[in-house]
């Protein structure tokens, strides 16, 4: 399989695009604003005018949008991507999404002779640029086995989590892990400040320790320069949140500190702070 189609192509997907490129794949790309990813189709990208154009040959397609109600619109509007792909193909949704909704996509796509999975992906700007991306694998074994070198492409931590549905549901596990990481890191500098210890210093000592992590290694150097531009951004963390804490509620669960993170995640993008990275954290403990 060689001839790829990419939609919706935002941080992260610009890296994956070019990194499928690199490894071979001819790569068609559909996005909103074509203006935006002039740099990649200098470097080879084939852009297309329309979601049925850039699927209509593609033995797989990836998808990469922002939020549920985007995935919903390119796989099942009346041009989209399971009314204008071609039997045999494979769809991988690698937005962070509702697990319902990558069930209905499986169940659809199965019915069309498609064959889909869901795959979101941890690791932000920084793994999707180097292709060391993690990668949550739901649907069917024989699907993940036959697209698998596609994602030795993105990534280099690449589970098969099981049934569809299951990517989506490790990827919220995964948000609920980092809502309390990234929350602790900005409390730890905050407090470092308050306390009149060097901030970096004290990174540097804790960070090799138990209380080390990705975020402490790759987020509080940009939170010491006051660098908050996007590599995820706040507004789709929301998204993220909001969905643990709605699977959450369906199996009686009430996760505590999922729910404060994300109040305080809320209350940056009241402020206007939505468009801003997650480390921008910080901002809040800064009031």
């Amino acid at each position: 399989m060689k001839k790829i189609s990419f939609i919706g192509v935002g941080v992260m997907g610009k890296s994956m695009v070019c990194n499928l490129m690199q490894k071979g794949y001819e790569t068609s790309i559909y996005t909103r604003t074509k203006n935006k990813v002039l740099d990649i189709i200098e470097e080879g990208a084939l852009w297309c005018d329309s979601i049925a154009d850039c699927v209509a040959d593609a033995e797989v397609i990836i998808t990469m949008v922002g939020y549920p109600k985007d995935v919903e619109e390119i796989y099942f509007g009346e041009k989209g991507i399971l009314n204008t792909t071609k039997s045999g193909s494979y769809v991988i949704d690698m937005t962070t999404t509702s697990p319902k909704l990558s069930e209905k996509i499986y169940e659809l796509a199965a019915e069309k002779g498609i064959f889909a999975l869901d795959a979101p992906v941890s690791g932000g700007d920084v793994g999707a640029k180097n292709g060391t991306l993690s990668i949550m694998v739901g649907g069917d074994k024989q699907a993940f086995d036959d697209c698998y070198p596609i994602f030795e492409a993105l990534g280099t931590n690449i589970i098969y989590e099981g049934q569809a549905g299951f990517g989506q549901h490790t990827k919220m596990a995964n948000q609920i892990a980092l809502s309390g990481v990234i929350a602790s890191v900005c409390e730890a500098m905050t407090y470092a400040k308050a306390v009149g210890l060097n901030v970096e210093t004290m990174l540097n000592s804790i960070s090799a320790g138990a209380a080390g992590s990705w975020q402490m290694s790759n987020m509080a150097p940009r939170m010491l320069k006051n660098d908050f531009a996007p590599g995820f951004f706040i507004k789709h963390y929301i998204k993220d949140m909001e969905i643990a804490v709605g699977e959450a509620k369906e199996v009686n669960l009430n996760l505590e500190i999922l729910n404060n993170v994300l109040k305080m995640y809320k209350q940056l993008a009241e402020n206007q702070l939505g468009d801003l990275g997650t480390q921008a954290l910080l901002r809040y403990y800064a009031k």
